[in-house]
Protein backbone atom coordinates (compact mmCIF):
# COMPACT_ATOMS: atom_id res chain seq x y z
CA UNK A 1 0.00 0.00 0.00
CA UNK A 2 1.46 3.34 -1.06
CA UNK A 3 1.30 6.30 1.29
CA UNK A 4 -1.20 7.97 -1.03
CA UNK A 5 -3.66 5.10 -0.75
CA UNK A 6 -6.30 5.39 1.95
CA UNK A 7 -7.52 2.42 4.00
CA UNK A 8 -10.63 0.65 2.71
CA UNK A 9 -13.52 0.11 5.14
CA UNK A 10 -16.46 -2.17 4.31
CA UNK A 11 -19.87 -0.86 5.37
CA UNK A 12 -21.26 -4.38 5.19
CA UNK A 13 -18.61 -5.64 7.63
CA UNK A 14 -19.37 -2.73 9.99
CA UNK A 15 -23.00 -3.84 10.15
CA UNK A 16 -22.85 -7.63 10.29
CA UNK A 17 -20.74 -10.75 10.06
CA UNK A 18 -17.83 -12.38 11.89
CA UNK A 19 -15.39 -9.58 11.03
CA UNK A 20 -17.59 -6.84 12.49
CA UNK A 21 -15.60 -6.20 15.68
CA UNK A 22 -12.35 -6.00 13.73
CA UNK A 23 -13.84 -3.61 11.18
CA UNK A 24 -15.28 -1.36 13.90
CA UNK A 25 -11.84 -1.15 15.50
CA UNK A 26 -10.31 -0.28 12.12
CA UNK A 27 -12.90 2.46 11.59
CA UNK A 28 -12.02 4.01 14.95
CA UNK A 29 -8.28 3.82 14.38
CA UNK A 30 -8.34 5.08 10.79
CA UNK A 31 -10.45 8.11 11.65
CA UNK A 32 -8.31 8.81 14.70
CA UNK A 33 -5.07 8.73 12.71
CA UNK A 34 -6.02 9.75 9.17
CA UNK A 35 -9.59 11.07 9.10
CA UNK A 36 -10.11 9.71 5.57
CA UNK A 37 -10.92 6.29 4.12
CA UNK A 38 -12.50 4.55 1.15
CA UNK A 39 -15.95 3.05 1.74
CA UNK A 40 -16.81 -0.23 0.03
CA UNK A 41 -20.00 -2.33 0.08
CA UNK A 42 -22.18 0.76 0.60
CA UNK A 43 -25.09 -0.53 -1.49
CA UNK A 44 -25.60 2.58 -3.65
CA UNK A 45 -26.03 1.42 -7.26
CA UNK A 46 -23.31 2.38 -9.70
CA UNK A 47 -26.09 2.96 -12.24
CA UNK A 48 -27.49 5.80 -10.11
CA UNK A 49 -24.08 7.45 -9.95
CA UNK A 50 -23.62 7.04 -13.72
CA UNK A 51 -27.02 8.60 -14.41
CA UNK A 52 -26.26 11.51 -12.08
CA UNK A 53 -22.87 12.17 -13.68
CA UNK A 54 -24.50 12.04 -17.14
CA UNK A 55 -27.21 14.52 -16.12
CA UNK A 56 -24.54 16.77 -14.60
CA UNK A 57 -22.60 16.78 -17.86
CA UNK A 58 -25.78 17.75 -19.72
CA UNK A 59 -26.35 20.64 -17.35
CA UNK A 60 -22.80 21.98 -17.47
CA UNK A 61 -22.86 21.79 -21.29
CA UNK A 62 -25.72 24.35 -21.37
CA UNK A 63 -25.05 27.96 -22.36
CA UNK A 64 -24.04 30.21 -19.51
CA UNK A 65 -27.35 32.07 -19.57
CA UNK A 66 -29.30 28.83 -19.12
CA UNK A 67 -27.15 27.77 -16.17
CA UNK A 68 -27.53 31.17 -14.55
CA UNK A 69 -31.33 30.76 -14.59
CA UNK A 70 -30.77 28.94 -11.29
CA UNK A 71 -27.97 31.20 -10.07
CA UNK A 72 -27.40 30.95 -6.34
CA UNK A 73 -27.27 34.74 -6.11
CA UNK A 74 -31.06 34.52 -6.30
CA UNK A 75 -31.25 32.17 -3.32
CA UNK A 76 -30.96 33.49 0.25
CA UNK A 77 -30.54 29.81 1.23
CA UNK A 78 -27.26 29.34 -0.68
CA UNK A 79 -28.78 26.96 -3.24
CA UNK A 80 -28.32 26.80 -6.98
CA UNK A 81 -25.64 27.35 -9.58
CA UNK A 82 -22.31 29.01 -8.84
CA UNK A 83 -20.16 30.10 -11.76
CA UNK A 84 -16.40 29.67 -11.77
CA UNK A 85 -14.96 32.09 -9.21
CA UNK A 86 -18.22 32.59 -7.30
CA UNK A 87 -17.05 30.56 -4.29
CA UNK A 88 -14.07 31.24 -2.04
CA UNK A 89 -12.00 29.07 0.26
CA UNK A 90 -9.68 30.85 2.69
CA UNK A 91 -10.59 34.05 0.87
CA UNK A 92 -9.22 32.81 -2.47
CA UNK A 93 -11.13 31.90 -5.63
CA UNK A 94 -12.06 28.26 -6.19
CA UNK A 95 -11.79 27.27 -9.84
CA UNK A 96 -14.95 25.21 -10.28
CA UNK A 97 -18.58 25.60 -11.20
CA UNK A 98 -21.21 23.79 -9.20
CA UNK A 99 -24.81 23.38 -8.15
CA UNK A 100 -25.62 23.33 -4.43
CA UNK A 101 -28.57 21.35 -3.09
CA UNK A 102 -29.84 20.55 0.38
CA UNK A 103 -32.87 18.92 1.93
CA UNK A 104 -35.98 20.60 0.51
CA UNK A 105 -37.89 22.56 3.17
CA UNK A 106 -40.06 25.61 3.66
CA UNK A 107 -38.11 28.76 4.56
CA UNK A 108 -37.87 29.56 8.28
CA UNK A 109 -37.54 32.95 9.92
CA UNK A 110 -39.48 32.67 13.19
CA UNK A 111 -36.41 32.95 15.45
CA UNK A 112 -33.56 34.42 13.44
CA UNK A 113 -32.25 36.39 16.41
CA UNK A 114 -31.44 33.20 18.31
CA UNK A 115 -31.20 30.75 15.40
CA UNK A 116 -29.56 32.65 12.52
CA UNK A 117 -28.92 29.37 10.73
CA UNK A 118 -32.61 29.33 9.80
CA UNK A 119 -31.54 31.28 6.70
CA UNK A 120 -30.12 28.01 5.33
CA UNK A 121 -33.50 26.29 5.17
CA UNK A 122 -35.60 26.66 2.04
CA UNK A 123 -36.22 25.28 -1.45
CA UNK A 124 -33.68 24.14 -4.01
CA UNK A 125 -33.39 25.66 -7.48
CA UNK A 126 -33.98 23.07 -10.19
CA UNK A 127 -32.83 23.47 -13.82
CA UNK A 128 -35.66 23.37 -16.36
CA UNK A 129 -33.13 22.44 -19.05
CA UNK A 130 -32.31 19.12 -17.34
CA UNK A 131 -35.56 18.14 -15.57
CA UNK A 132 -34.37 14.61 -14.78
CA UNK A 133 -31.74 16.05 -12.43
CA UNK A 134 -34.24 16.62 -9.63
CA UNK A 135 -35.24 12.98 -9.20
CA UNK A 136 -31.62 11.84 -9.37
CA UNK A 137 -30.47 14.39 -6.78
CA UNK A 138 -33.30 13.57 -4.40
CA UNK A 139 -32.55 9.85 -4.61
CA UNK A 140 -28.83 10.55 -4.14
CA UNK A 141 -29.53 12.60 -1.01
CA UNK A 142 -31.80 9.89 0.38
CA UNK A 143 -29.38 7.03 -0.23
CA UNK A 144 -26.35 8.94 1.05
CA UNK A 145 -28.27 9.91 4.17
CA UNK A 146 -29.04 6.26 4.91
CA UNK A 147 -25.38 5.30 4.48
CA UNK A 148 -24.39 8.19 6.78
CA UNK A 149 -26.76 7.01 9.50
CA UNK A 150 -25.28 3.51 9.28
CA UNK A 151 -21.77 4.93 9.54
CA UNK A 152 -22.73 7.03 12.56
CA UNK A 153 -24.12 3.97 14.34
CA UNK A 154 -20.86 2.15 13.61
CA UNK A 155 -18.78 5.09 14.84
CA UNK A 156 -20.75 5.20 18.07
CA UNK A 157 -20.15 1.51 18.71
CA UNK A 158 -16.48 1.77 17.80
CA UNK A 159 -16.16 4.44 20.51
CA UNK A 160 -17.90 2.39 23.19
CA UNK A 161 -21.40 3.86 22.85
CA UNK A 162 -24.80 2.39 22.01
CA UNK A 163 -25.51 2.26 18.26
CA UNK A 164 -28.31 4.83 18.64
CA UNK A 165 -26.10 7.39 20.42
CA UNK A 166 -26.37 9.90 17.54
CA UNK A 167 -29.91 8.99 16.52
CA UNK A 168 -31.76 11.77 18.33
CA UNK A 169 -29.80 14.60 16.69
CA UNK A 170 -29.93 12.89 13.29
CA UNK A 171 -33.67 12.23 13.02
CA UNK A 172 -34.15 15.34 10.90
CA UNK A 173 -30.69 15.92 9.45
CA UNK A 174 -29.66 18.75 7.15
CA UNK A 175 -27.77 17.02 4.34
CA UNK A 176 -26.14 19.10 1.63
CA UNK A 177 -24.52 18.12 -1.65
CA UNK A 178 -22.77 19.66 -4.59
CA UNK A 179 -22.45 18.66 -8.19
CA UNK A 180 -19.05 20.11 -9.02
CA UNK A 181 -17.20 20.53 -12.30
CA UNK A 182 -13.51 21.42 -12.30
CA UNK A 183 -12.33 22.75 -15.69
CA UNK A 184 -8.64 22.40 -16.41
CA UNK A 185 -6.53 25.53 -16.61
CA UNK A 186 -2.92 26.67 -16.56
CA UNK A 187 -2.95 28.05 -13.02
CA UNK A 188 -2.59 31.69 -14.06
CA UNK A 189 -5.86 32.71 -12.37
CA UNK A 190 -5.54 30.61 -9.21
CA UNK A 191 -3.65 27.54 -8.07
CA UNK A 192 -6.62 25.88 -6.47
CA UNK A 193 -9.61 23.91 -7.60
CA UNK A 194 -10.76 24.16 -3.99
CA UNK A 195 -8.46 25.54 -1.31
CA UNK A 196 -7.40 23.74 1.83
CA UNK A 197 -10.21 23.30 4.33
CA UNK A 198 -11.96 21.02 6.81
CA UNK A 199 -15.61 20.08 6.37
CA UNK A 200 -17.95 21.75 8.84
CA UNK A 201 -20.52 18.96 9.18
CA UNK A 202 -20.48 15.47 10.66
CA UNK A 203 -19.11 13.41 7.76
CA UNK A 204 -18.61 13.66 4.02
CA UNK A 205 -19.23 11.08 1.31
CA UNK A 206 -17.41 11.97 -1.90
CA UNK A 207 -17.78 10.16 -5.20
CA UNK A 208 -15.27 11.41 -7.81
CA UNK A 209 -15.89 10.71 -11.47
CA UNK A 210 -14.12 7.50 -12.52
CA UNK A 211 -10.63 8.16 -13.84
CA UNK A 212 -10.36 11.60 -12.26
CA UNK A 213 -7.88 12.92 -9.72
CA UNK A 214 -6.91 16.08 -7.90
CA UNK A 215 -8.02 15.43 -4.32
CA UNK A 216 -5.20 15.75 -1.79
CA UNK A 217 -5.16 15.06 1.95
CA UNK A 218 -2.73 16.56 4.46
CA UNK A 219 -0.82 13.74 6.18
CA UNK A 220 2.19 14.28 8.42
CA UNK A 221 2.59 17.80 7.07
CA UNK A 222 2.61 16.73 3.40
CA UNK A 223 -0.07 16.81 0.73
CA UNK A 224 -0.68 13.34 -0.69
CA UNK A 225 -2.85 12.36 -3.65
CA UNK A 226 -6.05 10.38 -3.17
CA UNK A 227 -6.61 7.97 -6.01
CA UNK A 228 -10.08 7.39 -7.42
CA UNK A 229 -11.20 3.78 -7.04
CA UNK A 230 -14.30 2.99 -9.15
CA UNK A 231 -17.39 2.35 -7.05
CA UNK A 232 -15.82 3.42 -3.75
CA UNK A 233 -16.67 6.57 -1.83
CA UNK A 234 -14.02 8.69 -0.18
CA UNK A 235 -15.22 9.39 3.37
CA UNK A 236 -13.88 11.95 5.82
CA UNK A 237 -14.82 13.04 9.30
CA UNK A 238 -16.10 16.58 9.76
CA UNK A 239 -15.57 19.19 12.44
CA UNK A 240 -18.65 18.11 14.42
CA UNK A 241 -17.24 14.61 14.97
CA UNK A 242 -13.91 16.12 15.96
CA UNK A 243 -15.69 18.33 18.50
CA UNK A 244 -17.83 15.44 19.77
CA UNK A 245 -14.74 13.38 20.59
CA UNK A 246 -12.56 16.13 22.00
CA UNK A 247 -10.25 15.74 19.03
CA UNK A 248 -9.88 11.96 19.25
CA UNK A 249 -11.37 11.75 15.75
CA UNK A 250 -9.72 14.20 13.41
CA UNK A 251 -11.19 16.47 10.74
CA UNK A 252 -8.31 16.43 8.28
CA UNK A 253 -7.47 19.34 5.97
CA UNK A 254 -7.85 18.57 2.28
CA UNK A 255 -7.87 20.40 -1.02
CA UNK A 256 -8.52 19.87 -4.74
CA UNK A 257 -6.01 20.75 -7.44
CA UNK A 258 -7.33 21.89 -10.83
CA UNK A 259 -7.11 19.37 -13.69
CA UNK A 260 -4.69 19.78 -16.58
CA UNK A 261 -5.64 22.23 -19.33
CA UNK A 262 -8.11 20.69 -21.77
CA UNK A 263 -9.57 18.26 -19.24
CA UNK A 264 -12.40 18.41 -16.71
CA UNK A 265 -13.29 16.64 -13.49
CA UNK A 266 -16.75 16.01 -12.02
CA UNK A 267 -17.41 15.03 -8.42
CA UNK A 268 -20.35 14.47 -6.09
CA UNK A 269 -19.59 15.59 -2.53
CA UNK A 270 -22.35 14.90 0.01
CA UNK A 271 -22.21 16.42 3.51
CA UNK A 272 -24.16 14.81 6.33
CA UNK A 273 -25.11 17.28 9.02
CA UNK A 274 -27.34 16.73 12.04
CA UNK A 275 -30.42 18.91 12.59
CA UNK A 276 -29.49 22.57 12.50
CA UNK A 277 -31.16 23.28 15.86
CA UNK A 278 -29.32 20.40 17.53
CA UNK A 279 -26.24 20.43 19.73
CA UNK A 280 -24.13 17.55 18.51
CA UNK A 281 -23.52 15.38 21.61
CA UNK A 282 -20.13 14.97 23.25
CA UNK A 283 -18.98 11.41 23.87
CA UNK A 284 -17.72 10.25 27.25
CA UNK A 285 -14.71 8.33 26.01
CA UNK A 286 -13.16 5.53 28.00
CA UNK A 287 -9.90 6.63 29.69
CA UNK A 288 -7.68 4.85 27.15
CA UNK A 289 -9.23 6.78 24.24
CA UNK A 290 -9.66 10.03 26.15
CA UNK A 291 -5.92 10.05 26.83
CA UNK A 292 -5.33 10.12 23.05
CA UNK A 293 -7.76 12.98 22.37
CA UNK A 294 -5.92 16.01 21.01
CA UNK A 295 -8.46 18.68 21.88
CA UNK A 296 -10.58 20.56 19.37
CA UNK A 297 -8.64 22.82 17.05
CA UNK A 298 -10.04 25.96 15.45
CA UNK A 299 -11.13 25.70 11.85
CA UNK A 300 -8.76 26.76 9.09
CA UNK A 301 -10.14 30.29 9.09
CA UNK A 302 -9.31 30.62 12.77
CA UNK A 303 -12.90 30.40 14.00
CA UNK A 304 -14.03 28.25 16.89
CA UNK A 305 -15.54 24.85 16.11
CA UNK A 306 -18.81 24.58 18.01
CA UNK A 307 -21.07 21.61 18.64
CA UNK A 308 -24.13 23.71 17.75
CA UNK A 309 -24.78 22.31 14.30
CA UNK A 310 -26.38 25.39 12.78
CA UNK A 311 -23.59 27.75 13.83
CA UNK A 312 -20.87 25.48 12.52
CA UNK A 313 -22.57 25.04 9.13
CA UNK A 314 -23.61 28.68 8.75
CA UNK A 315 -20.13 30.09 9.31
CA UNK A 316 -18.72 28.23 6.33
CA UNK A 317 -21.57 29.30 4.02
CA UNK A 318 -21.21 32.95 5.02
CA UNK A 319 -17.49 32.86 4.21
CA UNK A 320 -17.68 30.83 1.00
CA UNK A 321 -20.32 32.97 -0.74
CA UNK A 322 -19.70 36.60 0.23
CA UNK A 323 -21.93 37.98 -2.55
CA UNK A 324 -24.98 36.07 -1.30
CA UNK A 325 -24.12 36.97 2.28
CA UNK A 326 -23.85 40.67 1.45
CA UNK A 327 -27.09 40.64 -0.54
CA UNK A 328 -29.31 38.83 1.97
CA UNK A 329 -27.53 38.46 5.29
CA UNK A 330 -25.21 41.43 5.78
CA UNK A 331 -26.05 41.45 9.49
CA UNK A 332 -24.52 37.97 9.77
CA UNK A 333 -21.37 38.70 7.79
CA UNK A 334 -18.23 37.42 9.52
CA UNK A 335 -15.71 40.05 10.52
Amino acid sequence: MSESTLPIISLKKLIEGPERATELARLRQVTHEVGFFYLADHGIPTSLAADLFAAARRFFAQPDGIKREISNINSPHYRGYAHIGDELTQGKVDWREQIDFAVERQPRSDDLANRPWQVLEGPNLWPAAVPELRGLVEEWLERNTEVSRQLLAAWAQSLGQAPDFFEEVSREPFPLMKIARYPGHDGSETGQGVGAHKDSGVLTLLLPEPGSGGLQVLRAGEWVDVETIPGLFVVNTGELLEAATGGYLVATPHRVLPPAPGTTRLSLPYFFTSGLDEVFPTLDLVPELAAQARGVAKDMAGQEITGVTGINVLKSRLRAHPEITARYHAQLSPT
